[in-house]
């Protein structure tokens, strides 16, 4: 079975207007609502390819209510922790020509509740997969991540991480299965420039020495680039489309990644439908759909 992990799940409010006046009243032409945080991406993208998961979290509130249900009905597993108080984050984003967010800040999470995580997390076994991505909520341990992976490391479970600078490096030491920076955050972590494919297949090379099992790069328009556990190298091109929507595109690569390493146990079929579904979502307003993906793998 896949985990995910989203420690600050959110609705994203998302509408669309032709202009915004500061300062004025303003109406908007167009609204959707989404339930999510990368965890969530992650499942909802999985449910699309026919991989059953269970998210994990926090929830709290009359917006905690809201996420759990919408999950839920996209027909997901939710084990959520409540919160006794506060109230999960809306996000509000504005589409107006270019895009505007105001994210919330979301509730707080006190250590008797992480505590109550962690007993969920004890039941993964042998074979499972966790999939822990983004930032880490202000109330919570920045070591948060190491700690899960080091309580997780003996029982062979396959760990998905995706996350930038430390909060990545600091867990390596565990190996974990797959990490998923895109080009700008791999660059980041080495303080360096990467302008040839062979830059980022020697960093990506590095990060394997460090720990990681495989190391998947993303690289927006320029498509995406594997090194695997056997340090083989795969490369895949970008999908053509008009890009809609930058929420989600990463998170949706990586489901689609593992949904491929599920089906076939294929690096290079993997690379090729995590690709097609993170440009599916990129040219969807919100997060792909099965059609889109396969509309997207044709061109791969």
């Amino acid at each position: 079975m896949i985990y995910t992990v989203t420690f600050n799940p959110a609705i994203d409010y998302v509408v669309h207007t032709d202009k915004i006046t500061a300062g004025g009243i303003n109406k908007y032409s167009d609204e959707k609502i989404y339930f999510g945080g990368k965890g969530i991406n992650v499942s909802l993208v999985l449910k699309e390819l026919d991989i059953s998961s269970v998210v994990l979290g926090f929830v709290a509130g009359f917006t905690g209510d809201a996420i759990e249900k919408g999950v839920s009905d996209a027909g997901i597993k939710t084990d959520f922790v409540r919160l006794e108080k506060g109230f999960s984050r809306i996000n509000f984003k504005i589409k107006s020509g270019e895009e505007t967010e105001l994210n919330g800040l979301g509730p707080e999470i006190t250590a008797d509740a992480l505590e109550s995580l962690f007993h969920k997390l004890d039941r993964l076994t042998k074979g499972d997969v966790i999939v822990l991505a983004g930032s880490i909520p202000k109330s919570m341990p920045d070591d948060i991540y190491e700690k899960i992976l080091e309580r997780l490391c003996e029982r062979e479970i396959r760990a998905v991480v995706d996350a930038t600078g430390n909060l990545l490096l600091n867990v390596l030491k565990y190996k974990p299965y797959l990490i998923k920076p895109n080009n700008f955050e791999l660059a980041e972590m080495f303080c360096t420039e990467l302008s040839t494919n062979e830059d980022i297949i020697r960093y990506a090379g590095r990060l394997r020495d460090m720990g990681a099992q495989n190391v998947l790069v993303s690289m927006a328009e320029k498509g995406a680039i594997l090194v695997d556990e056997n340090n083989e190298v795969h490369i895949c091109p970008v999908c053509k489309g008009e890009v809609r929507n930058s929420v989600g595109a990463g998170d949706s690569m990586l489901a689609g990644f593992l949904a491929g390493m599920i089906k076939e146990n294929d690096y290079n079929y993997a690379l090729k439908l995590g690709t097609a579904s993170g440009g599916a979502t990129a040219f969807s307003d919100g997060l792909c759909t099965r059609e889109k993906i396969e509309e997207c793998l044709k061109q791969l």
